[in-house]
């Protein structure tokens, strides 16, 4: 429902999980990793939804989720204790760049490949695989959320997406798993987020502000939650809606 007690825009309390990602596809890669697993460790972690479906799934872990975002690290807390699992999971504000954090029986990278490295794009990926590598034990299990160019998008495609977007900037999906054959990794499960997942999470994404603007189409914070939200649209349907896929790896260490 539309927040009218403090009449700002609300934020994404429509969204289960940030990103293209279904409950039904969150479930298989749970059923895939949480097996064994003891420790888990989530690198950008947000609201660490799929962290803690990893901790219910395996009643003995712990984990632990690193994110820049307070305001998502409070909503990941709040989630732990109505579920039980606050005194299994550990949510901290911190940069996940050279992280001292101990290495884990599984861990998570949905969308956050940037956090691991300070290359430029899409090299970051490469290095973040790296780190993925350093920071999974022998035996464990990595599940990687990756952008990747489904096909080559069009001059107009890029002008509509994101400043300064260009074609170098992902790799396609082929290159990806050859990044994380090169990384040490064996690719046990290749997947990609389909069509609905990118549409549920484009809609939920903006739906509570869409309400709102139609609610409050005259608050003072309406103009520039307008202009934001429309160009975040634009860059969806005219930029990366067709082009821009999310490939989810299942990845095991090498030996």
């Amino acid at each position: 429902m539309t927040d009218t007690t403090t009449n700002v825009p609300p934020r994404l309390t429509r969204l289960t999980f940030h990103g293209p990602l279904s409950e039904a596809r969150a479930a298989r890669l749970v059923e895939r990793v949480s097996p064994g697993a003891g420790s888990v460790l989530d690198i950008g972690c947000g609201w660490g939804e799929l962290l803690l479906h990893v901790l219910e799934a395996a009643p003995g872990a712990t984990g632990t989720g690193v994110d820049l975002n307070g305001d998502d690290l409070a909503r990941a807390r709040a989630d732990a204790e109505k579920r039980g699992l606050a005194d299994r999971v550990t949510f901290a504000e911190e940069s996940a760049r050279d992280t001292t954090r101990d290495p884990a029986d599984v861990v998570l990278c949905l969308g956050a490949s940037h956090a691991l490295s300070a290359a430029e794009p899409p090299h970051y990926t490469a290095e973040a695989l790296r780190e993925l590598r350093r920071l999974v034990r022998p035996g464990g299990r990595v599940v990687l959320g990756e952008g990747f160019w489904q096909r080559t998008p069009t001059s107009e495609e890029l002008a509509a997406m994101w400043p300064d977007a260009h074609v170098g900037e992902h790799l396609y999906l082929g290159d990806l798993v050859d990044a994380a054959i090169a990384a040490g990794f064996r690719p046990l499960w290749v997947e990609t987020a389909s069509p609905e997942e990118w549409e549920e999470f484009e809609s939920g994404y903006r739906s509570d502000v869409e309400e709102w603007l139609a609610t409050f189409p005259d608050h003072p914070l309406a103009a520039e939650t307008r202009e934001k939200v429309d160009r975040q649209r634009n860059s969806w349907l005219r930029g990366y809606r067709s082009a821009l896929g999310l490939a989810y790896l299942t990845l095991m260490p090498v030996a």
